[in-house]
């Protein structure tokens, strides 16, 4: 008998006392390992995430958890070899793995790069700009995040057991939520090898992470206002959760991402000869076949031109014709097997309600040949295709999560897009044209629908990623029957995590409480110039207050003459006159920014090590010839970088005139050593 897969709780490894159910390799149908949650403390698991767990990822910032992400990320990395031997006793082909395994890992990486960059290296995250709730602006308002108190659970599907849980992992990380891991039984091995990877490191504060190997059991009743559940899944289980006493009335933040009958559409443009028909045809039978079609993503329907419905049909055929189906570990397997011989029955019933109103033109569902291993002990399948009848309506509400497609007709743009409508609600659909009026008119038909849209031309088509890779920086989800769920969409998956509140105060407590300047709120003027000030002696608010200089006629004939930008308003005094919005010659904004530079900056060497750039910068009055402008400069807002001996300071600008109305205001954005004289290591 194969080992009992355990489960991670509370700090400890723990077995279930029974022998547990049997999961079968789905190559093979020999025994893998052996699973059950029988003896599991639920009540135990949770108060630990949010006891322990939740406190240590709390008490890091953004910086610091995304540090440790990337260090997680090269850790799982080393041990890819080991993960690829047990994905391919999941059915996957060595690409099936990468997808899978790789692809992870690289969300691993890609949230520890936007998290370092997008977030301050902080614990709160400001959502918008101030809002000024007062006349004198001694009370204002501001939206910021932060991060919940309770636990991250999620509940994956069987066909990516790797990616599918660091993709969850990675922005609950990040926002400080410690996660409570329960894979598909069908393929928990594979999880629980990356998750033992994961402890055995050390990488991860204690209790940010625990494993379920079995059944949830009572898991959601003990969790409440503060927790949250992401589900990968079935419409009928997601419904049963939605129904939980734990969502319907103790507020349980609640994810889904459920059935998706996905489309591709090919443009009324397109013809057999032309690039995008060749793309369409590859686009399809990729999805169909890679990870032998169980993809949440995959085509499920073909939406096609009526006139070249048989030409697509004989192209894709021709293409499923070459796929060897069989033994992964055989060189000329190009799809494997189903996930287990369940799945292939479910595949199976999927197929005989679609022929209700559909023809197959491709494949047998109960016949397929089968290279390096046996047909009928491995769940085999052969690609199937399917043409649906005029009125059809099961292509529509049926999903076969397997290697099976529908191609349906169409005569017009609007019929189209109506036809990918009746899907309900979908992950992902592609549009394959090179028409930019049918791209728009599709892709803002098809929008309200889908959580993502790959339009695909000859154009984007060889960096393009492909209809169903879910990217770490654009959503994954989709609206309607497709859950509403939004997983990833970069730095969006994170603040799903947290809650946001709108704080009102005044500048000096929004300030204090958000760890950002406010305007409005007291600043420290002392005798040393700020920029004379490394990182560790910067304070929030720190400021100096320039002298003034007048801007003269010279100083705006120069500026224009060495720019070369001569726009009349600065060099044409009549049309100037003429014109409403300056009423005379008035100065280059940029003159008035590279003129307040020099007023406000500290030239000798120092601590400030470079400006690398400007936000927010807005001209609010023009400067005439002979006006006097003013800089006051203060720290808004510093960041030290874990990687480096420098960090970066934001600093509120506000330029004004003799009259002290704004001309300019902006952010100007620096780079400054942590300590002065910098010390090197």
């Amino acid at each position: 008998m194969s080992a009992l897969l355990e489960s991670y709780v509370a700090g400890s490894w723990y077995a279930a006392p029974d022998e547990g159910e049997a999961v079968l390799d789905a190559i093979t149908g020999e025994e893998v390992a052996r699973v059950s949650a029988r003896g599991l403390d639920y009540a135990a698991m949770v108060a630990h995430g949010r006891d322990v767990g939740g406190p240590a990822l709390r008490a890091l910032t953004f910086h610091e958890r995304a540090g440790l992400i990337k260090a997680l990320a090269k850790h799982l990395g080393q041990f890819k070899d080991e993960f690829y031997a047990l994905s391919a006793r999941t059915g996957a082909t060595q690409r099936d793995s990468m997808v899978d395994i790789d692809g992870g890992i690289g969300t691993l990486f890609s949230y520890a790069s936007k998290g370092s960059r997008e977030l301050p290296n902080d614990t709160v995250v400001l959502d918008g700009s101030l809002e000024r709730l007062s006349k004198g602006g001694t009370f204002v308002g501001q939206h910021i995040y932060t991060s919940r108190t309770g636990v991250a659970v999620q509940i994956n599907a069987f066909n990516f057991p790797v990616w599918g849980m660091l993709e969850k992992l990675a922005p609950a990380f990040l926002a400080g939520a410690p996660s409570i891991v329960k894979p598909a039984s069908q393929t928990a091995y594979l999880t629980e090898a990356v998750v033992r990877r994961i402890v055995e490191s050390g990488i991860l504060p204690e209790g940010s992470i625990q494993l379920i190997s079995g059944s949830a059991g009572t898991l959601l009743d003990e969790l409440s206002e503060q927790d949250s559940v992401a589900f990968t899944g079935s419409a009928h289980t997601a419904e049963i959760l939605r129904n939980h006493p734990s969502v319907l009335r103790r507020g349980v933040h609640l994810g889904v991402e459920a059935d998706s009958l996905n489309c591709s559409i090919l443009g009324l443009d397109v013809t057999t000869d032309a690039p995008e028909f060749d793309l369409f045809v590859k686009g399809v039978v990729a999805e169909m076949t890679v990870k032998a079609g169980q993809k949440c993503t995959a085509i499920r329907r073909a939406i096609v031109p009526e006139s070249l419905a048989d030409a697509v049909i004989e192209a894709i055929s021709a293409r499923l014709s070459k796929v060897v189906v069989g033994n992964p570990a055989e060189e000329t397997v190009r799809m494997g097997a189903l996930a287990s011989l369940g799945q292939r029955d479910e595949v199976r019933k999927a197929i005989e309600a679609l022929r209700s109103s559909a023809d197959i033109v491709f494949g047998d569902p109960d016949k397929v040949e089968v290279v390096g291993a046996d047909a009928e002990s491995g769940a085999f399948l052969s690609p199937v295709l399917l043409r649906a009848r005029p009125d059809a309506t099961e292509p529509h509400d049926v999903e076969p999560f397997g290697p099976v497609s529908t191609v349906l007709t169409y005569s017009t743009t609007a019929e189209a897009v109506e036809l990918a409508a009746r899907g309900k609600g979908s992950l992902a659909a592609s549009l394959v044209t090179h028409d930019p009026e049918i791209a728009r008119a599709v892709t803002l038909g098809l929008a309200p629908w889908h959580g993502r849209v790959l339009v695909l031309d000859r154009d984007d088509a060889a960096e393009s990623t492909g209809h169903g890779s879910p990217l770490p920086v654009l959503v994954h989800g989709g609206p309607g029957r497709a859950g509403g769920g939004e997983e990833l969409g970069g730095i969006r998956g994170v603040l799903h995590h947290m809650q946001r509140t709108a704080i009102q105060a005044s500048p000096d407590m929004l300030t204090a409480i958000t760890g950002r300047w406010t305007a409005g709120a007291q600043r420290i003027d002392d005798a040393v110039h700020p920029f004379r000030k490394s990182l560790a002696e910067l304070r929030i608010g720190d400021s100096v207050v320039s002298d003034r200089r007048t801007v003269s006629l010279a100083d705006i004939d120069h500026f224009a003459e060495f720019t070369g930008d001569t726009f009349y308003a600065h060099t044409d005094p009549e049309a100037a006159a003429a014109s409403p919005l300056f009423g005379g010659i008035v100065a280059h904004g940029y003159l008035v920014v590279s003129l307040a530079a020099g007023l406000f900056v500290e030239p000798n060497p120092g601590p400030v090590l470079a400006n690398f750039g400007v936000d927010n910068l807005r001209f609010l009055t023009p400067v005439k010839a002979e006006d006097s402008i003013q800089v006051t400069l203060t720290v808004k807002q510093v960041t030290p970088r874990t990687s480096a001996d420098y960090g970066e300071v934001r600093w509120d600008a506000v330029v004004t005139n003799q009259d002290d109305a704004p001309v300019a205001t902006y952010d100007v954005l620096t780079l400054v050593a942590k300590t002065w004289p910098a010390t090197t290591n």
